[in-house]
């Protein structure tokens, strides 16, 4: 640079330099903070949402309040309940693995079975035979409870079972619970188009938001999936009414036309077969698809 250039560039105005060094700036490190800031900030604000209508919800009150009252004993300086708060928030790493167990348990599963990860053919699901079954037991008001397994195995937790290894016809799961029957007491579980086990005692719900009419088949329902990613349908005994359950979502009197469409659409749009294996980015696009459906179930659930 000649001395003319540089006597033009000491002349130049302060704000002038301050617009070029911005504009010679590394713009990728704004990026990447841009891009942390809105995945922290899109994660937290879905796992809020997803906790606030889960068992946990107090259990995450609880814990930013110790964390505000952690803040606050820093800014005031109080040493000794300052070190006791940190030393709580140590261990609280596991205390979350331990409370928010079935729901860890229930997103994992369901990241697990997306579709780029699960390439695999499914086992078939005779839907139209459990619906059948389902509208005879409620024509009879016969009371049923039906348990269909997905990726998590739910017998495994069970403490009351009978092994039994036959086709999920409607005839086979109407003589099941039919009453006086030695099977009919508890639920059955089906894995594709067989049942596995019957007579099985599911674990009740804790919540204390459900409506208290709600009998027991119906609270096992809304605690079993809750605790895994099974689908259950539960027939009233005193009514006849059908019910279904989603990941703790209870929908209730619905017809069995509604229960087959809902099964069928769940089971069988994934059991089309394929004369070749899905390309990975169209198994991609099909798990972002099923990834905004779950966020969209998570913020929108049904009532019991």
């Amino acid at each position: 640079m000649t001395a003319e250039g540089f006597m033009l560039a000491a002349e130049a105005p302060t704000w002038l330099a301050q617009v070029r060094d911005w504009l010679f700036l590394n713009w990728l490190w704004i990026i990447r903070g841009a891009v942390e800031i809105g995945v922290l900030a899109v994660g937290i604000y879905y796992a809020f949402q997803y906790l606030q209508r889960t068992r946990g919800w107090p259990v995450v009150v609880g814990f930013l309040s110790l964390l505000g009252l952690t803040l606050i004993t820093e800014l005031l300086q109080l040493q000794v309940l300052s070190w006791l708060l940190q030393a709580f928030f140590a261990f609280s790493v596991l205390a979350i693995l331990i409370i928010f167990q079935p729901e860890l348990r229930r997103l994992l599963a369901g990241l697990g079975n997306l579709p780029i990860f699960n390439t695999g053919p499914e086992q078939p699901h005779n839907v139209g035979a459990m619906a059948t079954a389902i509208g005879r037991l409620s024509k009879k008001k016969t009371g049923a409870l039906l348990v269909i397994e997905r990726t998590v195995d739910v017998h495994h937790d069970l403490h009351s079972a009978v092994r039994t290894d036959s086709l999920a016809t409607a005839e086979m799961l109407e003589s099941i619970f039919f009453p006086n029957s030695p099977l009919h007491d508890g639920g059955v579980i089906i894995n594709g188009d067989r049942i596995t086990h019957a007579a099985c005692i599911f674990p009740l719900t804790h919540r204390q938001d459900i409506r208290k009419t709600l009998g027991t088949r119906h609270r096992a329902a809304i605690g079993i999936t809750e605790e895994s990613d099974a689908i259950a349908v539960i027939v009233s005994e005193e009514t006849g009414a059908i019910s279904y359950c989603q990941e703790g979502a209870l929908h209730r009197d619905v017809s069995e036309d509604d229960l087959l469409l809902f099964l069928s659409n769940l089971f069988l749009k994934k059991e089309q077969p394929e004369t070749k294996p899905a390309h990975w980015a169209a198994r991609l696009k099909e798990s972002l698809r099923e990834i905004a459906a779950m966020i969209n179930k998570k913020l929108r659930p049904g009532n019991p």
